[in-house]
């Protein structure tokens, strides 16, 4: 295959997360290099329309070295780019290639991007501050905390962590509090980490805000609590909020004693629980947010899946664990409250398999992650009585629909009632779905089926 039949068939497969097409140099060509460099490297076709055209580029002796001036007098790090010029059809397109930078991230006029798909995103702070503490193989958690000293921590909390770890054979930790810190480089030079105030702080501070509610409906709360204490405290805070709005059953067995059975495996929730904890961007304004329904269970956590990271590759184990909080992870590591990076989602899909539940939905929204556990649902559609405009509903909802239409087909007016007495139980039993589900209220939000609607709505038109 020649040169020129390869860039072609290139070309022809349109814009991507490593390739991009310009008309014409300027300083979005730039800044798509900044962020190949932040993502996986890339090329850039200057001379080429966005739907695969060949236009062409007038050049001059100069043209592409200026252009590889001006790529790194923007960027910092520097790149430099490869230039290739090649003529097509006739016309001179030019090729700027970057590789991935080995130092991250790269900044176009103090601005930086990574490539999502065929389109260049903005990094927020948070992004920012990752990327760069990946590149040294480092963590926020690991800096020192310039606005808490070693007087606001507690330890008290660090001598219950030392007997915690000295129960776990890889540990056995014999040493006073101030020297376990330092050993876990939780303390530095008489100042303390943000990994230590985290673990051990004395009072409540906002940083490692969990706001927990029981919900009755999307809209309707029935209790709610706060939590803004250490993150062993959090662990069994949330624990406690969780049990407390579950049910738990006794089966009889035949043996002395009775079996409790909780709605959900608890080993597993707890496992779901701390990895929030763990994995939590505590960088971001945002807080952490547990919702227990009649259903389901939602923990919401601010932070995205770390770069390289896919729902996809997580539910199928192929993936390298990458800790967000490396000093959090080790301690509660040491401590015995998770075992070997990377094994706690197949375990928890096996907990939830064993126990006879569907397995877990994970799902990355704008800003963070979500988790989402269900009870056993095989009542559904054997004793929940539907009406007929529920039944009209369901059918109109095998393509997304809005509110007012809805409203329509039942023959109702008034919003509130319609949502309390009409939707809201159809999402409740899991046969629709909003389209937005974070913004409920949201002007554009639509209803679509479940596919456990879809499985009721079929036995109905049998």
């Amino acid at each position: 295959m020649t040169k020129d039949v390869r860039f072609k068939k290139s070309i022809a497969s349109g814009e991507s997360e490593t390739v991009e097409y310009k008309n014409s140099f300027d300083r979005e060509v730039i800044e798509t290099l900044a962020a190949f460099a932040n993502t996986k490297g890339g090329k850039v076709f200057v001379g080429i329309s966005d739907n695969g055209k060949v236009k062409g580029v007038q050049l001059n002796k100069e043209s592409v070295q200026a252009w590889i001036n001006q790529a790194k007098q923007l960027t910092s790090q520097a790149i430099i780019p490869d230039a290739e010029t090649i003529t097509l059809n006739g016309k001179q397109v030019v090729i700027l290639s970057v590789p991935e930078s080995p130092i991250k991230p790269v900044a176009c006029k103090g601005r930086y991007y990574k490539r999502i798909k065929n389109a260049n995103h903005q990094l927020s702070v948070s992004e920012v501050v990752n990327m760069h503490l990946r590149t040294f193989n480092s963590s926020w958690d690991f800096h020192i905390d310039e606005y808490h000293t070693e007087k606001e921590i507690s330890l008290q909390k660090v001598q219950n962590f030392i007997e915690r770890a000295s129960l776990n054979k890889e540990t056995m930790l014999m040493d006073d509090p101030i020297t376990v810190l330092q050993k876990f480089e939780l303390m530095r030079e008489g100042k303390i980490t943000y990994a230590c105030f985290l673990l051990f702080m004395a009072a409540e501070s906002f940083i490692s805000t969990i706001e927990l509610g029981r919900f009755q409906t999307e809209t309707i709360i029935k209790d709610g609590a706060t939590l803004k204490a250490d993150l062993f405290s959090e662990v069994e805070g949330v624990m406690g909020f969780i049990k407390k709005h579950i049910n738990k059953a006794y089966i009889i067995t035949g043996r002395p004693q009775r079996e409790e059975r909780w709605d959900y495996p608890l080993d597993a929730i707890r496992e779901i629980v701390i990895n929030a904890i763990i994995h939590r961007d505590y960088t971001s304004s945002a807080d952490s947010i547990l919702k227990v329904f009649d259903d389901k269970i939602e923990i919401f956590n601010p932070g995205m899946l770390p770069e390289g990271i896919t729902v996809d590759k997580l539910l199928k184990g192929n993936y390298v664990s990458i800790a967000r909080n490396k000093k959090v992870a080790e301690v509660f590591r040491a401590a015995g409250l998770i075992e070997k990076y990377g094994s706690g989602i197949t375990r928890i899909l096996k907990a939830f398999k064993d126990y006879g539940l569907p397995p877990p939905e994970f799902k990355e929204m704008s800003g963070g992650f979500m988790v989402t556990v269900y009870k056993k649902t095989e009542q559904v559609g054997t004793k929940l009585a539907l009406s007929r405009h529920q039944v009209d509903i369901l059918r109109k909802c095998l393509i997304e629909t809005g509110i007012t239409e809805l409203m329509t087909i039942a023959g109702r007016t008034d919003r509130t009632k319609f949502r309390h007495q009409v939707l809201n139980p159809l999402i409740e039993a899991r046969l629709l779905e909003m389209t937005i589900p974070d913004k409920p209220t949201s002007s554009k939000q639509k209803y679509r089926l479940t596919d456990e609607g879809i499985k009721i709505l079929e036995n109905l038109n049998k």
